[in-house]
């Protein structure tokens, strides 16, 4: 039996997909195509569904080493106890997203979870390609945890969290901190992360159901990485999945769905970590596309996965 999507995935994708049928993909190198493309189509899913009363947002600042200036936002639900936090990094393949699309799922974790969260408008690539969106990642993080006692969270109950590219920064953040000693994770959330910048042979299973493309990848991955992409000498803090050892890295949570360019390198990181010792939780959703969570989020398979993310953001 041949892969199929989700029955209640592809009612929800219909529409999108009637509405892209004449649309012409943009070329490979098409920066400015994918933002104007994508960027509202992230908006509006992220406002599909109600946005929580209860979570209530404020903006902080700081400067990374190079002297920009980093917005950050917090959310906190009213009345959550005193706890974990997680710094949250959006999706968007390093080259688009911005925090304010982003603030329905954040809001909704928060909601649901009580932990509240910092989102970090890291730069983008190509005007800003690596090392910089992963160091002011470090330094939102070093940020949270010098201001752990003011926000009342625990300095060592900090997670860190993203979808898509977000994750592969959650993952790349997480090798850094234990490269530099610190500071402390105690959680890695990788939702569908995007990790290794190799992935360039197409898979014919999955290809008719792709969201986030072959092509998409081989504009972005560049983007961030310029020439180096795709060869030897490109670091498991720029593409996690170059790590050749994971020992003492902090527990994960791994999830991909099975039509996702992003299905393979996920598996083999989740075996990865398995191997170094690192407790690891790996769910791979059949029938789901990228970002299945955002545009079928009344399915079953994305009520479950919204529900698994949310207990283990409770556990942290």
């Amino acid at each position: 039996m041949a892969l199929r999507l989700d029955p209640e995935i592809a009612q929800a994708l219909a529409p999108m997909a009637g509405a892209m049928a004449d649309t012409t993909p943009p070329a490979i190198g098409d920066i400015t195509a994918r933002r104007a493309m994508w960027e509202p189509i992230i908006g509006a899913a992220g406002t599909a569904q109600p946005i929580p009363d209860d979570v209530k947002t404020s903006e902080h600042h700081t400067t990374a080493d190079d002297g920009a200036r980093i917005t950050m936002r917090w959310y906190t639900k009213d009345g959550a106890a005193p706890g974990p936090a997680v710094l949250f990094f959006h999706g968007g393949g390093y080259i688009f997203g911005h925090i304010d699309l982003f603030d329905g799922p954040v809001s909704r974790y928060v909601s649901a979870s009580g932990v509240p969260m910092l989102s970090v408008e890291y730069r983008r690539a190509p005007e800003h390609p690596f090392p910089t969106p992963l160091e002011d990642a470090y330094t939102a993080l070093r940020w949270l945890h010098a201001h752990a006692t003011e926000l009342d969270i625990d300095p060592d109950r900090i997670g860190v969290m993203g979808d898509s590219a977000g994750g592969g920064m959650a993952a790349a953040l997480s090798i850094l901190a234990r490269e530099r000693g610190g500071p402390k994770i105690a959680r890695q959330i990788l939702i569908m992360p995007m990790l290794d910048d190799r992935t360039t042979t197409p898979d014919p299973h999955i290809a008719p159901y792709l969201l986030w493309s072959y092509d998409d990848s081989l504009t972005a991955w560049p983007a961030l990485l310029g020439e180096a992409a795709g060869g030897p000498d490109v670091p498991a803090t720029a593409a996690p999945a170059r790590l050749e050892d994971a020992t003492g890295l902090p527990p994960a949570y791994i999830e991909v769905g099975q039509l996702d360019v992003f299905r393979d390198e996920d598996t083999a990181y989740a075996t990865k970590l398995s191997r170094a010792g690192v407790p690891v939780e790996f769910h791979l959703h059949p029938g789901a596309p990228h970002e299945f969570d955002s545009i079928a989020f009344t399915s079953d398979v994305a009520r479950r996965a919204i529900a698994d993310r949310v207990r283990v953001l409770k556990s942290i």
